[in-house]
């Protein structure tokens, strides 16, 4: 006697996006987000310095989210306000990642530099850091989104170094590092050839949180006032401006606001997600 055999289909297992896409899809919200920041003042409906409703006019007709303290619209002044904050947050993030790249690096090949880095980078990191932007800013008075770039980069590179520093060791110590540098390999040859490709899931983490740190902190400086003036739209500048009258209309507020931790967000995670696998057991301390 035989057992009938079923003639069901198997259930085929859920489908799994391929490896390569997942990432690509926790990229593309950041790419989208930054694009639509670059190009938006380009995209706005109305002139950002013309008033076209009254003083904080609830969202509705051609002002999709109302009117701002002097009834500009809301709309148009979050599409043009965010590019100077993305791209001074992401020269910051670029400059603090590579200069605490090279050091870190360098401090890992060389204990006597490694000493004077660290001391230095203990110094600096006891100041605060509005109170180093005030510092820079205010001696430097004409020195406009420079001072604040040059201040942001000066006190993010002290954390940034003594990670790379960190993760830079153990790769120092290992033979086929050593056996280059024994073989006469100069240093520059060995930061770049031989230490900082084994580095880039620290890196890519730590770009990441630096260009969150960048974005928090330049918004930090144009709410107090040190960055764009009046009647320039931005968006720190904007929530500053109108937080006298966020009960009649949130919007004024919230707009920018919302769009301040949804460009650090996605930017963080896209970051994350290129980190290659083999790597990311390395980057926790992050």
């Amino acid at each position: 006697m035989t057992v009938p055999t079923s003639t069901a289909h198997p259930v085929p297992p859920a489908r799994r996006l391929p490896g390569r896409r997942r990432p690509a899809l926790r990229v593309l919200p950041a790419l989208l987000l930054i694009a639509l920041t670059l190009a938006g003042p380009w995209l706005v409906p109305h002139a950002i310095d013309v008033p076209v409703t009254a003083p904080y006019a609830e969202p509705g007709g051609d002002a999709p989210f109302g009117g701002d303290q002097l009834g500009r619209d809301v709309l148009s002044r979050v599409l043009a306000g965010g590019r100077e904050l993305v791209v001074t947050s992401l020269l910051v993030a670029v400059l603090v990642t590579a200069v605490a790249a090279v050091l870190g690096a360098v401090s890992a090949l060389r204990p006597a530099v490694g000493r004077i880095v660290e001391r230095t980078a203990d110094v600096l990191m006891l100041l605060p850091a509005v109170l180093g932007i005030l510092l820079v800013t205010l001696s430097w008075p004409d020195g406009g989104r420079l001072a604040v770039v040059t201040a942001a980069v000066v006190l993010g590179v002290p954390y940034a170094v003594r990670l790379v520093a960190g993760a830079a060791a153990p790769v120092a110590a290992s033979g086929y590092v050593e056996a280059a540098a024994v073989g006469g390999e100069r240093l520059g040859r060995l930061v770049v050839r031989e230490v900082l490709p084994n580095l880039r899931a620290t890196l890519l983490a730590l770009f990441g949180l630096r260009f969150v740190a960048a974005v928090y902190l330049v918004a930090t400086v144009g709410f107090l006032q040190i960055g764009p003036q009046p009647p320039a739209a931005d968006w720190a500048l904007m929530i500053r401006e109108n937080s006298a009258g966020i009960l009649l209309n949130p919007w004024a507020v919230l707009a920018p606001s919302i769009a301040i931790g949804l460009l650090a967000m996605s930017v963080n995670l896209a970051a994350a997600a290129l980190i290659p696998v083999a790597g990311r057991k390395a980057v926790p301390a992050l």
